[in-house]
């Protein structure tokens, strides 16, 4: 079964106390080659750092728009993503 694309997430709108954790949730929904995308006013750079650090590895990122007003990046989870937390005394989050 085709998943239909995500509709891009404008995150301008979530409060910023809950943006990163909004987008996290997410992130951990997708299936093994999924992908979404946001939309920003300034460059997520940070949050994609966030990602590498919580999930090496498993998501890739794609700059769709680079500014200066406007960026737009597509989130993909790998087809073989891991979560990160399939050592000893880490906690999983990919349903692994």
């Amino acid at each position: 079964m085709t998943a239909l694309p995500l509709e891009p997430l404008d995150v301008r709108a979530i409060p910023p106390v809950v943006r990163h954790a909004t987008i996290f949730g997410i992130l951990e929904r997708l299936a093994p080659g999924e992908a979404f995308s946001i939309v920003n006013d300034h460059d997520p750079a940070p949050l994609r750092r966030q990602i590498e650090v919580r999930y090496p590895g498993a998501y890739s990122w794609t700059y769709i728009v680079q500014g200066p007003e406007i960026w737009q990046v597509e989130i993909g989870r790998g087809d073989g993503a891991d979560c990160g937390g399939h050592d000893e005394g880490a906690a999983c989050t990919c349903g692994h």
